[in-house]
């Protein structure tokens, strides 16, 4: 019989689980779920007693997740991880250390089938979706091993932008957010996490409704549609204008602006032109544009533009008024961009899929 995963129950299931299929004492809820909190499995519940923790490792798991690999960066602070899941899948993530807390890049789904052309992560194509649980485990899983390096460390922050479209994975997308914010759980302010999303238009509209005050980073990439159909397959069903009067009706709704992510291509969608055009699209729209200067992906053919085309695309923007800034590098030495490393160990033969 597959076992249950504790980290995915809410209290009342946790609850339910404990005293009326196992039978133990209520009380017995609360000390379990401190444990699932910290990332301890089973075994380490040790004011539990040996016989419930029989109970326990015979009927479910604590954490569907684990951490399989770990790389830290000799550059910065960035540490990658390797995820092992329960069917032998594997995820990938990255956690990034700031002057204001920790953050950590999450993947929604197993691969990813949007096609993006800039982004390892769709190579392969999407395998399967990732239960809240999966997205949950992955904070708790880095959370408990970030304190065992300094016990003042855990995650501040959270952006869903590892492998997969959130927004694809919607309803399980949307159950780990509210899982991560609870209370009883993680306590982590909605205002400090981040989701991503290549412009999924009617999941756009169906979230600004869901009241989770969340940053939505949308994936534009481009300034016109001629530009983004090249390198972004949704947008043959969304067109930019859709998408940005998506953005507009979440930045209504929820009062707060879009950030708009564009990986600077070259020879692509890094002329001073297509500054010109991006900042007449966005005129008038309460957003930031992150630059995010590529990583290059071989298999595409596609490179990173010089320095200098980097500084001409920002002081464009800032002269038309957009807010902009180039996001730093990390990581750059443990294949630190999505997808890359898990992408490595499956060709190395280290990992099956």
């Amino acid at each position: 019989m597959e076992k249950r995963v504790l980290l995915g129950m809410t209290t009342e299931e946790l609850t339910e689980f404990v005293v009326n299929e196992l039978g133990e004492s209520k009380f017995r809820v609360g000390q379990i779920a401190q444990w699932l909190n910290r990332g301890a499995d089973i075994d380490g519940m040790t004011n539990l007693s040996a016989a419930l923790r029989e109970k326990l490792k015979n009927a479910a798991v604590a954490n569907p997740i684990r951490i399989l690999e770990s790389y830290k960066s000799k550059i910065d602070e960035t540490e990658k991880f390797l995820y092992a899941l329960p069917d032998d899948n594997v995820i990938e993530g990255v956690v990034m250390r700031y002057k204001y807390g920790d953050t950590l890049c999450v993947s929604t789904q197993v691969g990813c089938r949007m096609g993006c052309a800039f982004c390892a992560s769709t190579l392969d194509g999407r395998v399967r979706n990732l239960t809240a649980a999966e997205i949950l485990g992955q904070v708790i899983a880095v959370n408990a091993h970030v304190k065992k390096q300094d016990p003042e460390r855990r995650v501040h922050n959270i952006v869903l932008m590892g492998s997969g479209e959130p927004f694809d994975n919607y309803d399980e997308v949307c159950a780990f957010l509210r899982k991560v914010n609870d209370p009883e759980g993680l306590n982590i302010s909605l205002r400090n996490i981040s989701v991503s999303t290549c412009g999924l238009v009617d999941k756009m509209r169906a979230f600004a409704d869901e009241g989770l005050p969340v940053t939505l980073s949308l994936s534009l990439h481009a300034p016109n549609d001629a530009v983004r159909v090249n390198i972004m397959p949704v947008a043959k069903k969304y067109g930019m204008n859709e998408v940005l009067d998506a953005c507009r009706y979440y930045v209504r709704k929820t009062g707060r602006r879009v950030v708009f992510e564009y990986a600077l291509i070259k020879n692509v969608n890094c002329s001073v032109a297509c500054a010109d055009e991006l900042a007449a699209k966005l005129r008038g729209l309460q957003c930031h544009v992150n630059l995010i200067p590529l990583n290059d992906v071989k298999e595409r053919n596609l490179e990173a533009p010089s320095k200098q085309e980097v500084a001409a695309f920002l002081k464009r923007l800032t002269e038309r008024n957009i807010s902009a800034t180039v996001r730093r590098e990390m990581g750059a030495d443990i294949d630190g961009a999505c997808g890359q490393l898990r992408r490595k160990a499956l060709a190395d033969g280290r990992l099956q899929l």
